[in-house]
């Protein structure tokens, strides 16, 4: 018997998500109108993407090449022929009454996505069904006023993929990651900026409940229109423990569409949900099927980048770095490629991640800029490590240099000439190091006698004095051996 504290527990979730990723082009799919985000409303628009009648659409090249580069990014088969079609259904953000998408022959189907998770001991790979080509619709503005509702359609006829997974997630934790490994790539590819805050990424979660053990598909709902990952996987939770009470109860789930309030972590019915011939779907009469040649999809596969989980295997194998620090260093592709500019320049991998996740992160964190978007060089901060690792500073004097040369004066010196006039290489001359030793001495005598008297522990308090003094120069390694033989 089901309990109301086991009832989810008696339940397994199946997701599929379909996430529509908004192409990186200067212009709309159809037109030539500019897809600017944040412009004036209704700014941005022509004949075309207002649905205007004699408007006649022409296909945006270079959104066909990012949603190609995109779909073989994902593992995809780009097909040769796809079909543009009208999907036709009245919305009041949708000016023409249809929109253009792709249908029974889509750009790409058949992709895998490694979600970095394990379950039951083997890894997650998520299947992709399809990537396709569509138009966006305009946006609707409720409120106004407190009782108008406007559209602003400057988003209208921007050039979208829809990327479409097959029912294979079984948690939120499975679906946040999912959605986290897709944007990276879609960013890592620079097919899109992915920004979920302005919509550049948004997600739908088809979810539904069965009994566990069974094979058998249940009735699904889908939440629309997510823009965060937090939404995405608190809106699995809530709407698949909704769901479970209703089975447990003796009831049926109907399929519709819901809407998530993140605000109040609720989710409310909209209306109910289409099945495709719903839309009366047809080619599109205004665009021919759009052909790409074997040759122009080589040329695109060939010319993707390092892919995230590529680039992880291979900083883990070239230059040894723990995962946990990998994760940060491959975030973006811009990141990435900062750390090996300065590991290849200070020619010391490991010690260049730990001034990346050191000295670098807590400079960006403290004034609020991406850390691949610090102001200091990887050029240059390789140079400075450089230094350190050819024995030349000391790292206190390191990271002094660092301050130095993080301020506007300084980020372009050259840093064995910013490190000469400021004093900072280092001292190992024995009569410079005896100086400040005795200096030392004679300002710190109950350290200094109690030291001298057997107790080494404060060897380490002794030469923080001294590198103090030495504002960093002096060696420590030199240092150490002559305040031993002091005691000795």
């Amino acid at each position: 018997m089901i309990t109301p504290a086991t009832v989810t527990d008696a339940y397994e979730m199946v997701i599929g998500l379909e996430v529509h990723c908004q192409l990186k082009t200067i212009t709309k799919a159809f037109c030539g109108c500019r897809t600017s985000f944040g412009d004036a409303p209704n700014a941005n628009t022509c004949p075309v993407c207002l649905g205007l009648p004699g408007a006649l659409p022409v296909l945006n090249a270079h959104a066909v090449e990012l949603a190609a580069s995109a779909s073989l990014a994902l593992d995809c088969t780009v097909h040769e022929k796809s079909i543009f079609a009208r999907k036709n259904y009245f919305y009041p953000d949708l000016p023409k009454g249809y929109q253009i998408s792709q249908f029974d022959q889509p750009l790409a189907t058949a992709g895998q996505l490694d979600i970095g998770l394990m379950r039951n001991g083997e890894r997650v790979v998520i299947r992709i069904t399809r990537v396709h080509m569509e138009e966006d619709a305009g946006k609707s503005v409720h409120d106004r006023f407190k009782t108008d509702s406007a559209i602003d359609l400057n988003r209208s006829g921007t050039p979208l993929v829809e990327i479409v997974s097959e029912p294979d997630i079984r948690s939120s934790a499975e679906a946040g990651a999912y959605v986290r490994t897709l944007k990276q790539i879609l960013e890592y590819v620079d097919v899109s900026d992915a920004n979920m805050e302005e919509g550049s990424l948004r997600v739908d979660v088809n979810i539904s409940a069965r009994l566990r053990g069974a094979t058998e598909l249940g009735t699904r709902t889908e939440v629309k229109n997510l823009n965060s990952i937090t939404g995405v996987e608190r809106s699995i939770e809530i709407e698949f423990a909704r769901q479970c009470r209703v089975l447990a109860a003796g009831g049926t789930i109907m399929q519709q569409t819901m809407l998530w309030d993140g605000h109040k972590e609720e989710i409310r019915p909209a209306r109910s949900k289409e099945a495709s011939h719903d839309y009366r779907y047809f080619p599109e009469p205004d665009l021919p099927p759009l052909h790409l040649t074997t040759a122009w999809i080589a040329t695109k596969r060939d010319a993707l980048p390092e892919l995230p989980q590529a680039r992880r295997h291979r900083f883990g194998t070239q230059y040894g770095i723990p995962a946990v620090d990998i994760e940060v260093l491959t975030a973006t592709r811009a990141m990435a490629a900062r750390f090996e500019t300065i590991a290849a320049t200070s020619g010391d991998a490991r010690r260049a991640a730990n001034w990346v996740l050191g000295p670098l992160q807590a400079s960006a964190n403290a004034t609020g800029i991406a850390l691949e978007e610090h102001p200091l060089s990887a050029e240059r901060l390789g140079q400075l490590i450089r230094l350190e690792v050819d024995g030349k500073i000391s790292n206190t004097a390191a990271r002094q240099l660092f301050m130095m040369m993080e301020t506007a004066e300084h980020k372009n010196a050259d840093p064995l000439r910013l490190a000469e006039s400021a004093g900072l290489l280092k001292v190992s001359d024995d009569s410079s190091l005896q100086t400040w030793i005795d200096e030392i001495i004679a300002e710190f005598p109950q350290e200094a006698s109690r030291y001298l008297g057997g107790e080494t522990k404060l060897q380490g308090v002794l030469i923080g004095h001294v590198m103090r003094k030495s504002k960093g120069s002096a060696d420590p390694k030199r240092l150490n051996q002559l305040l031993s033989a002091r005691r000795a």
